[in-house]
């Protein structure tokens, strides 16, 4: 084993795939998590790089699945720990099932949430570690038709905001938030999106945002906003009216605003 050590969420594609590509080159063990098969064949990818990597399928919407998480690390001091793991919820909301949006609540917030408090814990104790969380420009735009997922984003970038000062006194401690906008991976597709403008439309490369994270972690940055368009649009929300902000969320969300 080496003597780095890192933990990544939602690993089996996306953001959370590039990230651990890119740790596991900076020499990291790896242990890579998401809520399906497919993260074990991600981590064979991981291996290419040389470490040893670990995979888990867990559900981190429970406090359940997240404490086997913890286990599987098996007592390791955690170096860092890329919380990327999201769940979307694409569409009206009044026509969503219960278990769809609390699934991802409870994936977003509570699990996400409950993670950072067992690892910051240690970390803070230690003065040493860094951690990335991946939260949206989404959490800046009331999400019309996406509603409750910026919702969760808005919680999340307004907690680990919070957090980072709590704990500003333990130097050798970074909280950093990666704030990408839509990204090209699964989510549009998972969250039933794809027949929407902003489903079609041409996206950012997870690779790249990855880049841009894992720079602003080994930087100390509290947080990035990835990509040109992302940050004039977080300047445009702290100006524009929240009314006028969910229409236009609206022409991007609805379903079927994808079609000619």
């Amino acid at each position: 084993m080496g003597e780095k050590f890192a933990i990544v969420t939602g690993a089996s594609t996306g953001i959370g795939f590039e990230l651990a590509h890119l740790i596991a080159q900076d020499g990291y063990d790896l242990l890579v998590v998401a809520d399906e098969p497919l993260i074990d064949a991600a981590a064979q990818d991981f291996r290419r790089h040389g470490g040893d990597v670990r995979s888990l399928e867990a559900d981190l919407s429970t406090l359940d699945g997240v404490d086997r998480l913890l286990a599987a690390a098996e007592g390791r001091r955690i170096d860092v720990l890329c919380a990327n793991a999201g769940v979307g919820t694409g569409g009206p909301f009044l026509e969503q099932d219960v278990a769809m949006w609390r699934r991802s609540v409870d994936t977003n917030v509570t699990g996400t949430v409950y993670l950072l408090q067992k690892v910051l814990a240690d970390m803070v104790a230690r003065n040493d570690g860094k951690i990335l969380v991946t939260g949206s420009i989404a959490g800046y735009i009331p999400g019309t038709f996406n509603a409750v997922y910026n919702a969760t984003k808005a919680f999340i970038d307004n907690f680990t905001e919070a957090l980072r000062n709590e704990v500003k006194e333990a130097e050798g401690v970074t909280l950093t938030t990666l704030m990408p906008g839509p990204t090209d991976t699964e989510f549009f597709e998972r969250a039933g999106l794809l027949d929407t403008q902003v489903g079609q439309q041409d996206k950012a490369d997870p690779s790249k945002v990855a880049r841009d994270g894992w720079k602003a972690l080994l930087d100390g940055k509290g947080h990035i906003v990835s990509g040109l368009s992302n940050k004039l649009q977080v300047a445009a929300a702290g100006v524009v009216p929240q009314a006028m902000l969910a229409e236009q969320h609206r022409k991007l969300a609805e379903p079927g605003s994808g079609k000619d």
